[in-house]
């Protein structure tokens, strides 16, 4: 049956990326364990210099900002709710106009945020609370 078959395939894959996470499975008698390293897809935090006007809130001002944002991918941090979706969106079984609604995986998000603080054109200090991500996690 294709859909076992498609979701043995998925069931490997994760096996695969949890063995490379947990540092298992082909590393036998090579040093000591080390953590694995953060991938450049994994999510993170990134930081900009941006122009306060350039954010698009209506403030009035040239100042720069440091800026941080998430980005990465989450597909380790997936579910079995997520495979059973996955499975589900691939076969058919769910009507096409709810699949389109449907988030097919976790997402990078901020899990928190910080104030970012600038002087406006009227030589006003200003706080935006919650602008800023200080941390981020997969979410979903």
């Amino acid at each position: 049956n294709n859909n076992i078959r498609f979701l043995l395939k998925t069931l490997i894959i994760i096996s695969e990326e949890e063995e490379e996470k947990t540092g298992r499975g082909g590393r036998k008698g090579r040093g000591k364990h080390r953590p694995p390293k953060q991938s450049s897809r994994d999510c993170r935090v990134e930081k900009r210099e941006m122009r306060v006007r350039d954010l698009g809130l209506g403030f009035d001002s040239d100042e720069i900002v440091l800026f941080k944002f998430c980005v990465g991918s989450c597909q380790s941090s997936r579910t079995n709710y997520d495979l059973a979706l996955k499975a589900l969106l691939h076969n058919g079984s769910l009507p096409r106009h709810t699949a389109r609604k449907v988030s097919k995986q976790p997402c990078c998000r901020p899990d928190r945020y910080e104030p970012v603080s600038f002087m406006d054109a009227q030589t006003t200090w200003r706080t935006i609370q919650s602008l800023s991500a200080a941390s981020c996690m997969c979410m979903g």
